[in-house]
């Protein structure tokens, strides 16, 4: 692959980013995890406009399905010690002016999203844990919640909140999700200390969800897709929380069994995106300590293992998002270690053995 970096803008502990769907065209959103502003940036890497100035402590956003650049966000969760006033809001654009309403007080919610299935939408919402005593105290597992989201969202405020049920407890270092289609509909993949779990929406708007424990090792993240081109999904788990292992495991029919473990270990792991990259199966994932770098794992069909490359160094990404723009590949990563909101646009080399390389672009050749 061939990389062309260029750096957006500097957030302060830049963390959350999502697609957003915006008077008709693409559009992303970049967030900070403390008190900083939100960014709309256009689909070249533009800033559009500045969505809130604060208060952050953003770790997930998500477009309301349907809708003209209305989105959900978490607000408020600052650390894992500095959670207890999290909460959800309402974000809507209007007139020039995006406006923000609570729609539930949830106290540590870390990751969200919003699943369809059959025309219903579903709000799903993840709690890293429940309460604390003390700092980094874990005595108080987290929680799944879920609720039917209606279509109009405007009746709900601080007053009037969205009221939600708990779909699971007991989940301990709540950390991880990602949402995967599995047989035509949106599911969720969970991670936590107790496991890998998949939540499968109902089928009918008030029937039961299905819950599937996938993977009983600990975990702080994990993407599931096809790598190896099988026919069968692979599970990429980062563990355990906030931890320094990267491994792959295979369906087999029976269960997940691993089958790759990457050799050196990379300190603080955390942003992770599974899909399409340059035509082929990925796993890009970033590390927050150490050498703090971009990587992408695939799998090599002549070698019959699983191969890295480095996309960038030294940067420490949060979190990362991966579109398609005038059919090259572009990934946004929030390198909350550098403060840096970068795009790397990416394409095939004419060599496929050829080492990644990485060219920043220059001061004058940003505008071009």
């Amino acid at each position: 692959m061939q990389v062309e970096k260029k750096v957006l803008a500097n957030l302060t502990k830049c963390y959350s980013i999502a697609p957003l769907t915006y008077q008709g065209r693409f559009h992303f959103l970049v967030a900070a995890e403390k008190t900083d502003r939100c960014i709309l940036f256009d689909e070249t890497g533009k800033e559009v406009d500045t969505v809130w100035e604060g208060p952050g402590g953003v770790m997930t956003m998500v477009q309301v399905p349907g809708s003209d650049g209305q989105f959900l966000a978490t607000h408020k969760f600052y650390s894992p010690n500095d959670s207890k006033k999290a909460k959800l809001v309402t974000v809507t654009p209007a007139d020039g002016v995006w406006e923000v309403k609570t729609l539930a007080e949830l106290p540590f919610v870390h990751r969200f999203d919003i699943l369809v299935r059959n025309g219903v939408k579903y709000l799903i919402a993840c709690t890293l844990k429940s309460g604390h005593a003390y700092k980094d105290d874990w005595s108080c597992p987290g929680k799944v919640y879920c609720a039917v989201l209606p279509d109009d969202l405007s009746t709900f405020d601080e007053a009037h909140p969205l009221p939600l049920t708990v779909l699971k407890e007991g989940l301990t270092k709540n950390h991880g999700y990602a949402r995967t289609e599995d047989g035509g509909m949106n599911t969720a993949v969970i991670s936590c200390e107790n496991g890998i779990f998949q939540f499968l929406p109902p089928e009918q708007k008030n029937g039961e969800w299905e819950i599937r424990e996938l993977l009983g090792v600990p975990a702080s993240d994990a993407v599931l897709l096809d790598l190896d081109g099988d026919g069968r999904k692979e599970l990429a788990v980062l563990s355990p929380f906030h931890g320094d292992t990267f491994s792959i495991y295979q369906d087999r029919g029976e269960g997940f069994f691993k089958v790759y473990e990457c050799p050196d270990k990379m300190e603080f792991l955390h942003a992770v995106y599974g899909g399409p990259l340059c035509r082929i199966p990925r796993v890009v994932i970033g590390f927050r300590k150490g050498e703090r770098n971009l990587v992408s794992f695939s799998y090599c069909r002549e070698s019959g293992t699983y191969e890295r490359e480095i996309i960038d160094r030294d940067c420490g990404p949060a979190n990362v998002c991966h579109y398609m723009v005038n059919q090259n590949d572009v990934i946004i990563s929030a390198n909350r270690e550098t403060d840096e909101i970068a795009m790397y646009t990416v394409t095939p080399s004419s060599d496929e053995l050829a080492p990644i390389t990485v060219r920043k672009m220059s001061k004058e050749t940003e505008g071009l």
